[in-house]
């Protein structure tokens, strides 16, 4: 089962998709959007960002078996506001004990911000399952969210977009997989930690300056990871 929401075209950051013209069946769902905004220095500007992936899988008697699957890169520059929403969400409903539903949503977020305000981000990643009159059902959800903040804006290397797109083929092969739940759950959170651990390499040799009359000097870059499953 697929959702796709309309992309709101902008020119002022990138959003990336990686594998969704390659890899068949595999939902990507974001709204992106960016705007230019006054800092408080005369001839100065930043951006607003905001950046909204969701996975969501309902199973039902018509449609025992769903799953649905996001993973988007999100590249800003400098900024002065980012706003990153990931969520997933998995239901199952209405099935009988004899023959269950099966619904599993998987959605993985990167999000790579620069400047003063980078560690100012507004984040939220949630995951919700939910069980409808259906006691016998397998239902997961599963939201990962990375954010990386860097003093100066961070282009990812071609090696880290290959291994990402690696990481994506993977999500979309457990999308599709018949793996009990549980191992499911756990090869998602092998990826997870792979995924952190380019990133961290990549946030390493961001751009940077060693003069210490640059305010951002001092800034060490950082990589979080969220992590919610239900």
């Amino acid at each position: 089962m697929h959702h796709r929401k309309p992309r709101t075209p902008t020119t002022s950051h990138r959003a990336v998709r990686l594998g969704a013209a390659v890899t068949a069946g595999l939902a990507i769902t974001a709204v992106t959007t960016a705007a230019r905004a006054t800092t408080g220095h005369p001839g100065i500007t930043s951006r607003v960002a905001i950046a909204v992936d969701t996975a969501l899988s309902h199973a039902d008697r018509t449609h025992v078996n769903q799953s649905d699957t996001t993973f988007a890169i999100h590249e800003y520059g400098p900024t002065i506001a980012v706003t990153a929403n990931n969520r997933a969400t998995a239901v199952s409903a209405g099935c009988t004990p004899d023959n269950p539903c099966r619904s599993v949503a998987l959605s993985y977020q990167i999000v790579t911000t620069a400047g003063h305000n980078a560690r100012l981000i507004n984040a939220t990643n949630l995951s919700r399952s939910v069980n409808e009159h259906c006691p016998a059902c397998q239902t997961l959800s599963a939201a990962y969210q990375f954010i990386v903040a860097t003093p100066r804006q961070l282009t990812l290397s071609r090696q880290a977009r290959n291994e990402l797109n690696t990481i994506n083929h993977q999500v979309n092969t457990l999308r599709t997989s018949h793996l009990p739940i549980d191992q499911i759950t756990h090869r998602a959170d092998e990826l997870a930690h792979q995924i952190k651990t380019i990133l961290d390499r990549e946030a390493a040799h961001a751009p940077h300056t060693s003069n210490t009359t640059d305010p951002l000097a001092d800034f060490t870059p950082t990589v979080t990871m969220h992590r919610h499953i239900r």
